[in-house]
């Protein structure tokens, strides 16, 4: 068990030769600029001469356009141009990010609506201005001419035709085993129907996009770009049939990403066909409301399961339909949170037969797509409720059922015959079991049971809950990076990787200051920059860490060895004989003794020189790390919870999240990973939806009516991490702990709730507001 807190002593330098830099809770080295006001985010880059781009947006969720008349708007002061979708008759739509989905490609999203608009909120026109005041004023003199149709605004209304389209173009399946001879022999038949409500992130900073040509170079730039600046050049490439080397995205600082800053929106597109076509630097900013409406939605999902169990409760089969309430577009992740809702959705437990069918809708909202833990949110949900349902029905301890059906250790890897993002399902390493029990411990449950008695017996509706869950990391198949020391000394980390505030650099710092022995405190991590390094998958699927920092470690000890090697000969000693500490390589048996500085090697390792050995001038190499699949985290969140049986509102007293990362580079980044993302599941377990009119006009369009939690709101998280199980599949044992926080917090609030009013099962529905709640009491 690693203790959380952050050690005084640890916030300077840790010297590296003692093994502690890696695993120690040292502060990040990103935060200066950002405290002292000296960030750069989206907003903050301008160039001269540049035009203010605004959305001129549908106001209907369904309609054929008649007209856009933009000739008034043309005529205001300072306006240099405004387009309609006729204007970009030759611009393809935005096209899928990964493998191509024939039944998807007609629902792909052009950058202006053509012959209809399917949302409220979908771009029809825009207008570029001198500034943004003028932009926006003479948007609001774009003529819209629609003629409103019927909408589609429930998932669970049969599929329709829609222009010789179905509203269903596709289900996923994916299943093994022989399900109708379980449930033919099975014990019992359970069963839970269960909703997951639409939600989605709402970052600090809300998206930005700043586009210029510089004709004389014959290049593109686009600043503001986040979580994956290389598969974004390249998406941008295809759609404009420009060069690769012709576009070069930068990140900059990000206010949050959490999936939603991943896609490519038109807005991005728009920006960059402007500043070509124009000759003018062209930016645009998002404002909150039109975050609400045109930034990704996600989460959706109707899930009707059932399960085959035998008298002790072991799960025989799981057989699971649900609905995906896509929106109304398919952007560029395709189907990938149908994919990974049944791929995962077995989670720790073992389920000799399964089959899940996914069934992808399109509707007249806002498109959908990943949210932090994509399909894992909804699944873990689903499969823990119907874990609650079995041990209600068999009358079994739920703790106990779950004990009964975990996957053992022994069994470790554990292999399914499924898939989840094209990669095969092969559990890594884990203690399921082990976690569960030190989480109970941790929460001293039999005491806890027997005070929440006490209380229910004095009139209080208090309970407690619990979920186990098995996330994923570290999506391959390959990153790498490339490290250099400068004749100064400096060490530079060079990586397609992408920070959006979870403390990247410094783990990348690290890493490096682990394997090459020197202060992290000193090292520069550029990412982000695709003109700094040709490949890139940025930040995504909780990869960073894994794969990321794994290229980090190897290519650290790659440029250690150049550095002993050169040192050797420098110092007439052998190379095994010698070490690295604080960036300076000296004699094993004399540390205190003669030394020669990195840099200094660096500056004899010039073009030329004699200690090159036939290898390239400088200090310097790029390390590569490939996996066959991903590494698997896992966890368990209890959870604490009082009703008020009069109004309905929720407090969650206690909450505990025990999560083992096989590896933790840095405890106190992990615990912020952890906490964040329990907020973020709390905000979508009780209170933040998405909500529709029968005509499909959003009704939550401000944060007077998409309701996010306040800091009183969140309650204190204790956080049990453990590195009981190491992954194998890369030297560090590194797995992925940025969405393990999120998981299960759905499952297990609904939990600790039906403990707390004493009706097991009734929490089918999330968010749990107070309405719904007090609807359930009464």
């Amino acid at each position: 068990m690693l203790d959380c807190r952050v050690n005084p002593a640890m916030a300077g330098r840790v010297d590296p030769m003692k093994g502690n830099i890696v695993g120690a809770a040292v502060t990040r080295i990103e935060d200066p600029p950002l405290v002292r006001g000296q960030g750069l985010f989206a907003a903050d880059v301008s160039f001269p001469r540049q035009l203010h781009m605004r959305v001129v947006r549908s106001p209907l969720a369904h309609a054929r356009i008649r007209r856009v008349d933009a000739a008034d708007a043309m005529a205001a002061p300072g306006v240099a141009a405004v387009w309609t979708g006729k204007d970009l008759a030759d611009i393809p739509p935005i096209d899928f990010r990964d493998d191509r989905v024939e039944k998807l490609v007609p629902h792909r999203q052009p950058l202006l609506a053509r012959g209809r608009v399917r949302y409220v909120g979908e771009p029809i026109a825009v207008v570029f201005a001198e500034d943004a005041y003028s932009a926006e004023d003479a948007a609001e003199r774009v003529m819209l001419e629609l003629d409103e149709l019927p909408p589609v605004t429930s998932a669970d209304e049969d599929p329709v035709e829609i222009d010789g389209l179905s509203t269903e173009p596709m289900v996923i399946e994916k299943g093994y085993g022989d399900l109708a001879a379980a449930f033919r022999d099975a014990h019992a038949m359970v069963e839970a129907d269960v909703i997951i409500g639409r939600h989605s992130a709402v970052p600090l900073e809300t998206r930005g996009a700043i586009a210029r040509y510089d004709a004389s170079r014959d290049l593109l730039e686009l600043h503001g770009a986040a979580k994956v600046p290389h598969r974004n050049r390249e998406q941008l490439a295809k759609i404009l049939g420009r060069p690769l080397a012709g576009i070069h995205l930068f990140e900059g600082h990000v206010g949050g990403g959490f999936g939603v800053r991943g896609e490519l929106y038109p807005e991005d597109v728009l920006v960059c066909l402007a500043a070509l076509r124009l000759g003018r630097p062209v930016k645009w900013i998002e404002d909150r409301q039109e975050h609400f409406v045109a930034a990704n939605h996600s989460r959706q999902q109707r899930h009707k399961l059932r399960a085959a169990v035998d008298k002790d409760g072991r799960i025989l089969a799981i057989d699971d339909d649900f609905v995906h309430d896509q929106g109304a577009y398919v952007r560029t992740h395709g189907a990938r949170v149908v994919d990974l809702t049944a791929g995962m959705l077995p989670g720790p437990y073992h389920v000799p037969a399964y089959r899940c069918a996914g069934h992808y809708r399109l509707t007249n909202k806002t498109p959908a797509a990943t949210y932090r833990s994509p399909g894992r949110y909804e699944s873990t949900f689903a499969r823990e409720r119907l874990m609650d349902a079995i041990a209600q029905k068999l009358g079994i301890d739920r703790i106990a059922v779950r004990r009964r059906n975990l996957i053992d250790k022994s069994e470790m890897p554990f292999e399914r015959p499924l898939t989840a993002l094209g990669d095969e399902v092969v559990y890594d390493s884990g203690d399921y079991a082990g976690l569960l029990d030190k989480a109970l411990q941790a929460m001293n449950w039999p005491g806890l049971q027997s005070r929440l008695a006490e209380r229910r017996r004095g009139g209080e509706l208090v309970g407690a809950g619990l979920a186990i869950f098995v996330e994923k990391s570290g999506l391959g198949p390959t990153d790498g990076v490339r490290i250099s020391v400068d004749p100064t000394g400096v060490v530079e980390i060079v990586t397609g990787g992408s920070s959006l505030g979870q403390g990247f650099e410094t783990a990348m710092a690290q890493i490096c200051a682990g394997a090459l022995g020197v202060d992290y405190s000193r090292i520069r991590v550029i990412h982000g920059q695709t003109n700094r390094i040709e490949h890139g998958i940025g930040a995504h699927a909780t990869r960073a860490t894994v794969m990321t920092g794994s290229a980090t470690h190897i290519a650290a000890l790659q440029v250690r060895a150049l550095a002993l090697g050169t040192a050797a000969q420098l110092m007439q000693m052998p190379a095994d004989a010698l070490t690295i500490i604080d960036g300076h390589v000296v004699r094993n048996d004399a540390p205190a003794g003669p030394s020669v500085a990195l840099g200094e090697i660096a500056r004899r390792r010039g073009p030329g020189s004699k200690f090159l050995n036939g290898g390239n001038p400088g200090l310097t190499s790029e390390g590569w790390h490939k996996t066959e699949h991903m590494a698997y985290p896992y966890g368990v969140h209890v959870a604490i919870v009082k009703v008020d049986r009069d109004t309905g509102a929720l407090k969650v007293e206690r909450y505990l999240i025990a999560y083992d990362v096989g590896r933790a580079v840095n405890p106190m980044l992990i615990e912020g990973q952890l906490v964040g993302g329990f907020a973020q599941g709390l905000g979508g377990a009780v209170s933040e939806e998405f909500i529709y009119d029968e005509g499909g006009a959003p009704l939550a369009t401000t944060f007077a009516d998409y309701h996010m939690l306040t800091a009183h709101e969140v309650p204190h998280v204790d956080v049990l991490l453990t590195e009981d199980a190491p992954s194998p599949l890369n030297a560090l044992g590194l797995k992925g702990a940025g969405e393990g926080g999120v998981n299960a917090v759905g499952a297990a609030i609904a939990s600790a709730i039906d403990d707390a009013i004493g009706r097991p099962g009734a929490i089918t529905q999330l968010p749990v507001t107070p309405a719904r709640l007090r609807a359930l009491i009464q």
